[in-house]
């Protein structure tokens, strides 16, 4: 899942980025409204975090602009302890949820992941592909029952990858959804990732097909494929 958190605040804007990172969390930090705005119109994200008190252009202008363009993104606003009528006038202009300052760490992760589900259309929270299970909410994928060791990056690939099973992703779009905004990372990092997590999955039957030139695709889990998983363990 890729965040722009829109945040003055130098402290709690590292905090927050640190945080959720450790989650798994792609994350674009931007410091003031019109940073906000450019990255909300040109770039892809799943969630927004968006302090109403920016500078340059208010958190609220933000909003008012990204529902002007028809985006669904989901919206959590940061506000002041006080200021009731902010957070009333933001959840009237489609924000999806608000958090006053100061808050538990804790609570606000809690309420990224349900907005995050939520802007994924409100689906199964655990996701299954032959032996492979995904569990969204906590992050953790298993096969035949044991837990991968899966590193913040992997997650994010076997997410997108799971997300268009049997459909090809490309490596710029595997690029857009791991990295944050800005971020320089080449395909050869892509390639990496990709060998790492093809090692970890394929002892179960699942395939990552590549497509020379192109991309990616998780292929999907038919009976020959099954069929092959249980004689390779029988094998052994």
């Amino acid at each position: 899942m890729r965040i722009l958190l829109a945040e003055d605040d130098s402290v709690l804007a590292d905090g927050l980025t640190r945080s959720l990172r450790q989650s798994g969390y792609a994350i674009d930090d931007v410091r003031n409204g019109q940073d906000a705005d450019t990255a909300l119109s040109t770039q892809e994200f799943d969630l927004l975090i968006l302090d109403l008190g920016l500078p340059k252009m208010s958190g609220l202008e933000v909003l008012r602009r990204l529902r002007a363009r028809s985006s669904l993104l989901p919206v959590l606003i940061l506000t002041a302890a006080d200021s009731v009528e902010q957070r009333v006038e933001g959840l009237d202009l489609g924000a999806d949820d608000y958090m006053a300052k100061p808050f538990a760490l804790s609570e606000l992760e809690a309420r990224v992941r349900a907005l995050t589900r939520r802007g994924a259309g409100g689906g199964p929270t655990v996701i299954r592909h032959g032996p492979l299970v995904y569990d969204q909410v906590g992050r953790s994928a298993y096969i035949n029952e044991q837990m991968l060791d899966l590193s913040a990056r992997e997650l994010g690939l076997l997410e997108i990858l799971l997300a268009r099973t049997g459909r090809l992703v490309s490596k710029e779009q595997l690029v857009d959804h791991l990295c944050e905004w800005g971020e320089e990372v080449s395909n050869n990092a892509i390639e990496v990732y990709v060998h790492r997590l093809r090692k970890k999955i394929e002892v179960g039957g699942v395939r990552i097909a590549t497509v020379r030139g192109l991309g990616y695709c998780l292929e999907k889990y038919s009976d020959a494929a099954r069929a092959g998983a249980e004689h390779a363990l029988d094998s052994k």
